[in-house]
């Protein structure tokens, strides 16, 4: 199993009926003894980001609109970027795993245009409190597996939780297989 950091995914098992998290796949974001916090990263909504954060309207990766980040705190909203170099500082950006990092949002628009490969904003976050999300992954609620950052700027999110396990090692590959409705096995 892959260790729970900042960059991991954790992928929706069968078993995880929650209807806020079934099918999701969550980009790790903070992880300590106090808890975690993430953000789901396949999970757009049809707000586009230009009605409620217009200076960032044309920023954002497409489709550009907001990301339901999670259930808590759905009136906030955080940015995940992915910056081109990580030479030097990026201003109002904090890393979270190499080049993936939080931007905030009360920097000027054109002190980050032209450094960042990638941008999206959720609305809300999921988290955890100590030792909650350990014991979901030892219950069997979510697989944790390696992220990549294009997994998080991808136009189009739907197949998301299929993709990142079909490229999983060993039988963690298989679960991409599985019906998304089992009676029709």
């Amino acid at each position: 199993m892959t260790e729970i950091r900042p960059g991991v995914l954790l992928l929706a098992t069968p078993v995880l009926l929650d209807p806020n998290f079934a099918d999701t796949v969550v980009l790790m974001l903070d992880v300590g003894a106090e808890g975690a916090l993430g953000v789901v990263i396949n999970r757009p909504t049809g707000l586009a980001v230009s009605e409620v954060l217009s200076d960032w309207g044309d920023v954002v990766a497409e489709p550009e609109v907001l990301f339901q980040g999670g259930p808590v705190e759905t009136e906030g909203a955080l940015a995940v970027a992915l910056r081109r170099s990580t030479d030097g500082e990026a201003v109002g950006f904090r890393e979270v795993a190499g080049p993936l990092g939080l931007l905030d949002l009360d920097t000027p628009v054109e002190l980050v245009t032209g450094s960042l490969a990638g941008l999206r904003i959720f609305a809300g976050y999921a988290g955890w409190g100590g030792g909650q999300l350990e014991q979901e992954i030892a219950e069997g609620h979510w697989y944790v597996v390696p992220g990549r950052g294009e997994d998080v700027f991808r136009s189009d999110s739907r197949e998301l939780w299929r993709d990142v396990l079909r490229r999983q090692p060993g039988e963690l590959a298989l679960h991409s297989t599985r019906p998304v409705d089992p009676d029709l096995n």
